[in-house]
């Protein structure tokens, strides 16, 4: 009669916490396709006047370093960038140049872009492949407008090259860089083509939330494990000072000049159908008729054969061919004859999360809980510790009980700890195998079989039920005890007292001597202290999603 409804409280409140912190997602449309053209990948060019037109592997390349100095604005931060430059052999006149710029991680002039950067060198362009401008930065506050201006400054640096036409000089961007070529063409009005990989179209919420959301899917995860990332990309970053993750990736400039949108048709990690449609709405708005499309079959995020962590993957087929002809084309002013969007059908399996938004106060409480329960987790392991030494002691010195637990409340708590804490490393190893799937994908591996992160969400969910029941089932021993030592009835006895009765002190003492939950002080604190821990450990289950059982 007691345990129950202290049972059906503490469900009760753990599911409305769950219920509180959900975050809505809309998933439809899903399965878009956008239908291309033709599945031929090639591109041509209309010649009346018969120029002619460099091909890839028409000249050998020299390469050399220089170096430049990019200063992040509003800070003393420099960083001196290399940047190797690669210069077609034999040639004559001034030559149009491209200059390479990164996606996420930390790449360098000499381990970037090697193939395609030698590829168009050899068709005439002059290339530059930089050190990734990061400063003290890292990929959770990186500072945009920043690299767009160091990006700038190596546009500049081909642009005064005797060998190079200031007015041909284009852009080639991958992934995460082109939420900073939208800052550079804004900056920059004058770079004359732009070559995009796997654009995010979208800002990084809606985009990375996309693809995050995607691959749990595709990984095999639980369902429930949507929800940690519902949750994830509902955080409010601008309380960190972190304003990159809402930045809005178009405007007029953005998509003004020739681009070429190159998808791989295994990629998972880029909205393709609407960031196609909102490029060229984006492009039209502009008035700019010249965007080409190509998806390739089997290829991944970056345009490679396989798994990108390998070295020596190679591009999709026809892909390094296709882009040099495109920009010998538009760099000498042609008409392209070829279809706008061409290769494979261009797939997404959900739609964007346009309408996911950062959560101030979802966000508060979230550090607020995870900071609180990981200093009481933290000071119960450092009672535990204390309380572990205190007990050798006593069986050297063969004293008697070292913490004093009575009524069985000891045991309890080892064993309704041990199975919340195992369900938290559980909880981990399910996310932590999801996490390895996705960054998997990303690099266009084949992941593992689901397994923890599968069967995990609906075990732990059991598990935190019967944790709940000992725990009701503790608290009404608590009661149970103290009513029989009679501190229930204080109140009373203290009024008795003061109508001539005996005193609460020695009607206590009339009672059994034995306290109520331990006899020294360390065990009551040891009790206390993980108590409040272990349930904090239940709120934090209840925050990502746990308590919602459907």
């Amino acid at each position: 009669m007691t345990s129950l409804p202290i049972f059906v409280i503490l469900m009760g409140i753990l599911v409305s916490v769950s219920h509180l912190t959900a975050v809505p997602w809309k998933y439809d449309p899903v399965d878009q396709n956008f239908p291309t053209l033709t599945p031929d990948t090639s591109v041509t060019f209309d010649n009346p006047d018969g120029i002619h037109l460099d091909k890839m592997g028409d000249y050998r390349v020299k390469a050399h370093h220089e170096t430049v100095t990019a200063v992040r604005e509003g800070t003393d931060e420099r960083q001196e960038i290399r940047v190797q430059i690669r210069e077609p052999l034999g040639v004559q006149g001034e030559r149009p140049g491209v200059v390479f710029m990164h996606g996420a991680g930390y790449g360098t002039c000499d381990n970037s872009f090697g193939d395609v950067a030698e590829t168009l060198a050899s068709a005439g362009f002059v290339t530059a492949v930089l050190d990734k401008p990061v400063w003290s930065t890292t990929d959770a506050n990186r500072d945009y407008p920043a690299s767009a201006r160091a990006y700038d400054q190596v546009i500049n640096l081909l642009r005064a090259k005797q060998n190079v036409d200031p007015a041909r000089v284009g852009i080639y961007a991958t992934s995460e860089s082109t939420w900073i070529s939208s800052f550079l063409l804004s900056m920059d009005k004058d770079v004359a083509f732009q070559i995009l990989l796997s654009p995010m179209v979208y800002s990084p919420r809606h985009a990375v939330g996309f693809f995050v959301a995607q691959d749990f899917a595709i990984a095999g995860a639980n369902q429930g494990y949507q929800s940690v990332v519902r949750r994830l990309f509902s955080t409010d970053a601008s309380l960190f000072n972190i304003n990159s993750l809402d930045i809005d990736p178009t405007d007029e400039n953005t998509y003004a000049i020739p681009t070429l949108l190159a998808y791989g048709a295994k990629d998972v990690m880029t909205a393709q159908v609407e960031g196609v449609q909102r490029v060229l709405a984006e492009a039209h708005a502009a008035g700019n008729e010249n965007v080409t499309v190509r998806s390739y079959a089997v290829s991944n995020h970056v345009l490679r054969l396989g798994d990108e962590a390998n070295t020596g993957t190679p591009l999709a087929d026809h892909y390094q061919e296709d882009m040099t002809n495109w920009a010998v084309g538009q760099a000498n002013g042609l008409r392209q004859t070829s279809p706008s969007a061409g290769g494979a059908t261009i797939h997404q399996s959900i739609a964007v999360p346009t309408d996911l938004r950062g959560r101030p106060v979802l966000t508060i409480y979230m550090l607020a809980l995870h900071i609180l329960t990981f200093l009481l987790l933290l000071i119960s392991l450092v009672l535990a510790l204390v309380a572990g030494g205190v007990k050798i002691h006593h069986l050297i010195r063969h004293k008697g009980p070292a913490l004093g637990f009575s009524h069985g409340f000891g045991g309890s708590l080892a064993t309704v700890t041990g199975t919340t804490l195992a369900s938290l490393v559980l909880f981990a190893a399910g996310l932590g195998q999801v996490i390895m799937a996705v960054v998997k994908l990303g690099w266009g591996g084949v992941p593992d079989p689901a397994g923890v992160s599968y069967w995990s969400w609906p075990v732990i969910q059991v598990v935190c039920a019967l944790v709940i029941w000992a725990w009701s089932r503790i608290f009404t021993r608590m009661a149970e005890v103290a009513s029989f030592k009679g501190v229930s009835q204080i109140p009373s006895q203290l009024k008795a007292h003061r109508a001539g009765g005996p005193t609460v002190a020695q009607q206590m003492h009339s009672n059994d001597p034995q306290p109520v939950v331990a006899s020294t002080r360390l065990g009551l604190a040891l009790f206390i202290v993980t108590t409040l821990a272990m349930f904090g450990v239940l709120l934090i289950f209840a925050f990502w999603g746990l308590f919602i059982y459907y």
